[in-house]
């Protein structure tokens, strides 16, 4: 991984940009063919968009899931894409609501949930996006997916305007603009994103984000340690002995010999660890079998 560049770019997406075009841009930057992102985020959404360059973009599987985002929801209004971006397809009055009638219909979006997704969204029907579809004309029957929520809180509520602000974190795949959705169904009165940021994802917050922009100063943001992506996870690292055998794909006892450099309780059956080389950088990834095992599922420099 030495002779190119190597890690975690957090961009702080602007409005009207889509996902695709950031990696583009970071790509001529840095002189990169491969590049990639995690998690899209559609134009109108601001916030954390994490980018991977140079072989952590073989990374991205092993991040953390789960995002956090701050939006503000209308309610009294249905779009087709639910959010206000979309033909308008009904208006309804906002009835009285207190903080309190609110919060008791926001309970039944917590934990895991059951979520049909937007309209327009990029759910494969057939072979095609759900989005393409709607766009010939289609009305799609979208199945319902389990989604959690492991946070929904009650930011604000503007009565006058029927516009509350909401904090949400939640599981990959869990679409705020569904959620939208159905709080407004739940409320009687319809409802659809209005804004919407996302301020942690994949590991990555706000702290750490840069604005597009910083593209076009010198020097060019210093990329994040692919390390640092995967704290979270267990870590084994190799002494010189085990280094040849493991670029030829070998699998690792799950702990050195003669004693482990951690403790800590069993690795569960396909927990994934990173692996360090002697000199502490990444070597790899991989995950832990029923035989004590360390099984390479990612190897940086392989030799076999």
């Amino acid at each position: 991984m030495a002779d190119q560049p190597c890690g975690f770019l957090v961009l702080d997406k602007a409005a009207g940009l889509t996902s695709h075009a950031c990696v583009s841009r970071v790509r001529r930057a840095y002189g990169l063919k491969r590049v990639g992102h995690g998690g899209t985020l559609d134009p109108a959404v601001t916030g954390v968009l994490p980018i991977a360059l140079g072989p952590a973009t073989r990374l991205l599987p092993y991040l953390e899931g789960d995002k956090t985002y701050r939006g503000v929801v209308q309610l009294g209004v249905r779009t087709v894409s639910d959010d206000l971006e979309g033909e308008v397809l009904g208006r309804a009055a906002v009835p009285a609501l207190t903080e309190a009638d609110l919060e008791a219909a926001l309970a039944a979006f917590r934990g895991t949930i059951q979520q049909v997704p937007p309209q327009v969204s990029a759910v494969h029907v057939e072979g095609q996006r759900a989005y393409a579809r709607v766009r010939q004309g289609e009305q799609l029957q979208l199945a319902a997916r389990p989604v959690t929520v492991q946070q929904l809180e009650l930011l604000g509520w503007d009565a006058a305007a029927g516009s509350l602000e909401l904090l949400v974190r939640c599981s990959a795949g869990t679409y705020i603009r569904a959620l939208a959705r159905d709080l407004g169904e739940a409320l009687g009165c319809g409802g659809a994103l209005a804004r919407l940021r996302r301020t942690e994802a994949l590991g990555f917050s706000l702290a750490q984000a840069v604005p597009l922009e910083h593209l076009d100063q010198a020097p060019l943001p210093a990329l994040l340690d692919p390390l640092a992506a995967l704290a979270r996870l267990p870590r084994r690292q190799l002494d010189e002995a085990e280094l040849a055998g493991w670029r030829c794909g070998r699998a690792l006892a799950a702990t050195p010999s003669p004693a482990p450099l951690e403790t800590g309780p069993p690795l569960a059956a396909g927990q994934p660890v990173a692996v360090l080389a002697p000199d502490g950088n990444l070597a790899g990834m991989a995950r832990a079998s029923d035989g004590g095992l360390l099984q390479p599922k990612l190897v940086f420099n392989a030799t076999g």
